[in-house]
């Protein structure tokens, strides 16, 4: 069964820390759905579907699957660069060096990348939460 952060973690936190719920919550969800409806160059795109398999690769690289997703699209919509970049970051941010920064998403601007890096953060916390919990 899926042991979600919406459906269990959540609710399960408030009750240990009242109000800490929902500002984790806030936190998440302001990352989560950041967005210029860009990428790169083009304008007034939908970028749903390249945060969220950010999130869910991030979730699969600390073990955490769901059922209801499709991880087809993490290897459609992710570069291998990319996804070696948020390996490292997530698992290993010592390791983690400028030149890497540098070689994903090349024709990308600063602020993407940096947004790249928040989700990633972001998605990790809530991963260690839902093992914590």
């Amino acid at each position: 069964q899926d042991y979600t952060w919406e459906d269990h973690g959540y609710s399960l936190i408030n009750r240990l820390y009242p109000d800490i719920g929902q500002l984790l919550d806030e936190k998440f969800q302001v990352v989560y759905n950041l967005t210029y409806n860009t990428i790169a160059m083009h304008c007034g795109v939908d970028t749903s579907m390249l945060r969220r398999a950010i999130w869910n690769y991030v979730h699969c690289v600390f073990g955490i699957r769901y059922d209801d997703y499709d991880y087809g699209e993490v290897n459609q919509l992710l570069e291998r660069s990319l996804k070696v970049y948020i390996k490292t970051v997530a698992c290993y941010p010592e390791k983690t060096t400028k030149r890497m920064y540098m070689q994903f998403w090349r024709q990308f601007k600063h602020s993407e990348k940096v947004h790249v890096n928040l989700l990633l953060l972001e998605a990790r916390m809530q991963a260690a939460l839902l093992y914590a919990l």
